[in-house]
């Protein structure tokens, strides 16, 4: 018996969204993706009931940009759980641990049947380790119960959202609307919040900068605050998305004719960054998994830090402003933050910068191959669509050698750049994080390829193949 086949008693009880039964207008899909978004930005704003006010530093706040999530709302966990559920199974599948025939519409049932279990687990355990390990204080079990809820029914109504938008009633990917909507909403409130903060000038860097220069402060203050947005990190902000727009330009491109349309030519397009914005999500998923287990562990075995063992996990620090980590694993995979925390701990800031560019160099390589980008895959998408290479023979060996030659190592110098671009972006306080740069510009990049794509899917349906 394959692992798939272990879903099929529960397949039919598991709810799931229709795929519309004939093509959607575009203005109806985007009204769709609209409406998912609006409920999405409503949730991110409805605080749980039943916990105190949060206060003191929020040891996940690094994560939250990717993950979509707002401390102390219906949205705590985000797409957190989708994702790691994601990153598990398709690892599983990568493996060949589950397999299965993706030309078999059953077996695709069976699989997103498996993803959406998995996810909804993944809302179960993450939901209890942040309870658990004290992220909401000292609560009674009344509390616990009201919140674990909440935390359920807020990632159910999530997942639904995002197979809304993802079986074509909407355009493109839930999860990434949801990134994208996060991440502008952190980039618009520190660039222009009004609300005073403890330096008595706006939270907003634009509006704190004019304030410093008609209240005569020192010129100096005026583009650096220590602890909030500042117009450093606002031209950094700047820099990175000009930088992002122009990496994502970069390509190799290889030419493509129609075996059937001889009149036909174009460019099949081989981008820098290859695998886009995956790597960099699945590697900060990875980190926010490492810190939440790190903290239930020491909550609850090791609150002394004196186990030599569960210190590799990590070593925290109970103070006034929260749990801080000060040591072991979860230690090095939390950001230092700015140029401060830099020149605090420069070995701390060279390891994480190690790690980050690591982790996504792996999880490059690794997708190439579970998401189906690897040059056997992408000759076998070429041959099936009608399309061939000018001046190779029309058989898979020769094109996939030739895509060989290119999409390795472009993979693995994509994922180099997208984790400095990730890490050193965090050390100058860009806007929304360094990685919240990157997956804003990708995601509004990849949402402007999608509308192109349907535009000219309209005018040459024989080319639906080519692109996938």
């Amino acid at each position: 018996m394959r692992f798939l086949d272990l879903f099929r008693p529960i397949s039919p009880f598991i709810p799931e969204v229709k795929p519309p039964q004939k093509k959607i207008p575009f203005n109806t899909r985007l009204l769709w993706t609209l409406a998912a978004l609006v409920i999405y930005l409503v949730m991110n704003q409805i605080p749980l009931y039943g916990i105190p006010q949060a206060q003191g530093s929020d040891p996940f706040a690094t994560m939250r940009i990717i993950f979509a999530s707002n401390r102390g709302t219906l949205m705590e966990l985000g797409i957190g759980p989708i994702v790691t559920a994601g990153l598990i199974i398709q690892l599983l599948a990568g493996s060949e641990i589950i397999s299965f025939d993706r030309s078999n519409p059953e077996d695709r049932g069976l699989f997103t049947t498996a993803s959406k279990l998995f996810s909804f687990i993944m809302v179960i355990v993450q939901a209890g380790l942040y309870i658990i390990s004290g992220v909401y204080g000292n609560i009674t079990r009344t509390q616990s119960i009201l919140i674990f809820i909440q935390l359920l029914a807020a990632g159910f109504v999530l997942m639904m959202l995002d197979e809304l938008v993802q079986k074509g009633w909407g355009i493109g990917s839930g999860i990434s609307l949801f990134i994208v909507a996060g991440i502008t909403q952190n980039i618009w409130w520190m660039s222009f919040s009004p609300f005073a903060v403890g330096d008595s000038r706006a939270y907003g860097a634009l509006i704190a900068f004019f304030q410093g220069i008609f209240n005569g402060l020192p010129v100096q203050s005026w583009f650096y605050r220590f602890g909030y947005p500042d117009m450093i990190g606002f031209f950094t902000t700047l820099i990175v998305f000009a930088f992002v727009v122009y990496v994502e330009g970069m390509r190799v491109e290889i030419p493509i004719s129609h075996s059937s349309y001889r009149g036909y030519r174009s460019r099949m397009p081989i981008k820098l960054l290859y695998v886009s914005n995956i790597p960099v999500i699945l590697a900060y998923a990875m980190f926010a998994n490492f810190q939440l287990v790190g903290q239930f562990v020491w909550t609850r075995w090791n609150q002394n830090n004196s186990n030599f063992i569960l210190n590799m996990f990590g070593m925290y620090n109970k103070t006034a402003q929260g749990t801080q980590p000060i040591g072991g694993l979860s230690y090095y995979v939390t950001s230092p933050g700015s140029l401060s925390g830099v020149l605090a701990d420069p070995v701390k800031a060279l390891i994480y910068l190690l790690i980050v560019v690591g982790f996504c160099v792996i999880f490059s390589i690794t997708w190439l191959e579970i998401g189906g980008l690897g040059a056997d895959q992408m000759a076998d998408q070429l041959l099936q669509s009608g399309m061939q290479v000018s001046g190779f023979r029309r058989s898979r060996k020769p094109l996939e050698k030739l895509l060989n030659r290119y999409i390795p190592t472009i993979t693995v110098i994509g994922g180099m750049i997208i984790g400095a671009l990730a890490a050193f972006s965090e050390f100058f306080g860009v806007f929304g994080s360094g990685m919240g740069a990157l997956l804003a510009v990708s995601i509004l990049y990849q949402y402007y390829q999608t509308m192109v794509q349907e535009q000219v899917e309209d005018l040459y349906p024989f080319l639906r193949g080519a692109f996938g």
